[in-house]
């Protein structure tokens, strides 16, 4: 079609300077710009917005433009079909044919792409997961002539009165936060002095007390668990209570403090500081000052708010969606359920055979190589069971208590799965644990020491709580986790350093690999030695 453009023109242009007594170059330019301007009201697009094709130009041979290609002016006496196509060329309309439209663009898992919406990912998950039980409950069929195994399952009612009334007891004790509170905020004991030192001591006495509870009582170890999980988020709960309100307490005395001192002109420094005295003692949104906060409402709504750093108000949905809470507390049984059928159908079965087959080793070659495949075998399940684990927790546990008090912030996690190494994985994966150990144990220990020696220190805290956990598990004291978690930080600074920083998707891989290799070499390593 366009040599039928370029034949036309050519065989018109041609045709005029034949004819012309004077063959010009300037009567032939003169007679292209007439025509190109009477054709310049049809070439105009109409919608003046649309992006024009780029015109192709060159020079004649006495130097002046002379159009080619595309953009070649057709002459009046041009076959109705060039000038048809012609005016085709510029204009916007649907396609007798189906068109494909091409645009630059990227893949969604392009890392450019700007596509988020990852959610049929999240769908064909829990398909997985439902295959996976299918698959278990017809080879259960096979083998067992019953649906499921109930070895894990009869564990959790089991003496289940008396996790209930401990559980009572527990968080009815933590309501002695309170009158101390009450008791400073009157002057009766200086927080700075000895409150702050009398807090400590209770706390530590409160936390030996109900992790010894399991062991005294010997319980079986998944009431444990949840037991000594619940004991240490009430643990957090009642110091950033009591060390937030102190501090609230200390505030109001340096204020009347100043307000104690009788000069006429108070100075520019002193009113400053008492500016920002006053505004501490106010709620973020400015609905609750101290000491209106020191109410057993108050509390009891702080407890179960989902969050472990206090503040005297939070933000607020307008009402309780009962629907979601439904979902919600649906989706928490259904998670517990996929995790003990992963954890009977093949956790324990694998823990079991290598328990049995270490027994009679001949040799350490031998012993490690149980070892070795045991912890392959484990990978998946294991995975499986920390995704699990994630769900419940930050989705749908918190979730629902979030739901019940309208407690607006359900910011529990982030993007975790992205992180490039283990310092932005542990903000990222638990984010009110985050907080608490940024605000408490970071936050507390700059003042007194040095970065990196404050980081230490958090690190150090929070291997110490996951050390307990394994142990009421394993009833062993192995320290296996404690060290695998304090190699992060060495960890961090390769990764931190000049040479990986910029090596994202290397860092993500190297993270996930660790993560899920250490979960398992970390679980068999305290069951099987």
């Amino acid at each position: 079609m366009d040599n039928l453009i370029s034949a036309s023109t050519t065989a018109s242009c041609n045709g005029h300077l034949a004819t012309s007594s004077e063959p010009s170059n300037e009567s032939a330019n003169s007679v292209l710009r007439s025509r190109t301007a009477a054709n310049g009201a049809t070439d105009k697009p109409e919608n003046e917005n649309a992006t024009l094709r780029p015109t192709v130009s060159r020079r004649g041979s006495d130097g002046s433009n002379v159009s080619s290609g595309r953009s070649t002016p057709v002459p009046d006496d041009a076959l109705p079909s060039v000038k048809s196509i012609k005016h085709a060329r510029k204009e916007r309309r649907r396609r007798l044919f189906p068109t494909v439209d091409y645009e630059s663009r990227v893949s969604h898992f392009d890392p450019d792409s700007s596509h988020r919406d990852f959610r049929g990912f999240f769908t064909l998950f829990w398909i997985g997961l439902v295959i996976m039980v299918i698959t278990a409950t017809l080879k259960n069929l096979r083998d067992t002539s019953s649906i499921l195994r109930t070895s894990i399952f009869s564990l959790f009612t089991e003496r289940l009165w008396e996790l209930g009334l401990a559980e009572a007891a527990m968080v009815s004790s933590t309501l002695i936060c309170l009158p101390i509170q009450q008791f400073v905020e009157q002057g009766g004991l200086s927080w700075e002095r000895e409150g702050y030192l009398l807090q400590h001591f209770l706390q530590s006495l409160w936390l030996g007390i109900w992790v010894y509870l399991p062991f005294f009582m010997e319980w079986k170890w998944t009431h444990q668990v949840f037991f000594t999980l619940h004991a240490l988020t009430l643990l957090m709960k009642i110091h950033s209570y009591s060390f937030y309100c102190g501090h609230l307490s200390t505030t109001q005395n340096r204020l009347k403090a100043l307000d104690a001192i009788n000069t006429k002109k108070e100075s520019q420094e002193d009113s400053e500081l008492r500016e920002a005295l006053a505004f501490e003692l106010i709620s973020p949104n400015g609905s609750v000052t101290y000491p209106a906060n020191l109410t057993l409402e108050n509390y009891v709504d702080y407890l179960l708010c989902p969050t472990l750093c206090y503040e005297m108000s939070y933000p607020r949905t307008e009402n309780v969606r009962w629907g979601k809470v439904a979902e919600k507390a649906a989706a928490v049984f259904g998670c517990i359920f996929l995790l003990t059928i992963t954890s009977e159908e093949f956790i324990l079965p694998t823990m079991t055979e290598a328990a049995a087959r270490l027994e009679h080793a001949t040799g350490l070659t031998e012993a490690g190589l149980i070892i070795l495949e045991s912890i392959s075998l484990l990978l998946f399940p294991f995975m499986v069971t920390f995704l699990l684990v994630f769900l419940v927790i930050f989705e749908y546990v918190l979730g629902a208590f979030a739901e019940i008090t309208c407690f607006a912030d359900r910011h529990f996690y982030s993007d975790w799965w992205n992180s490039t190494n283990w310092l932005e994985f542990s903000r990222e994966w638990n984010i009110p644990v985050h907080r608490f150990l940024q605000r408490h144990v970071y936050g507390a220990s700059r003042p007194h020491m040095s970065r990196p020696i404050a980081t230490l220190v958090t690190f150090l805290i929070s291997a110490l709580a996951h050390e307990l956990v394994m142990f009421c598990i394993t009833k062993k004291l192995r320290g296996y986790g404690f060290v695998c978690q304090m190699l992060q930080l060495p960890i961090i600074v390769i990764q931190r350093s000049r040479f990986m920083r910029d090596q994202l998707l290397l860092n993500n891989i190297l993270f996930w690999i660790s993560m899920i290799w250490g979960l398992s070499m970390i679980s068999a390593l305290y069951v099987l030695v």
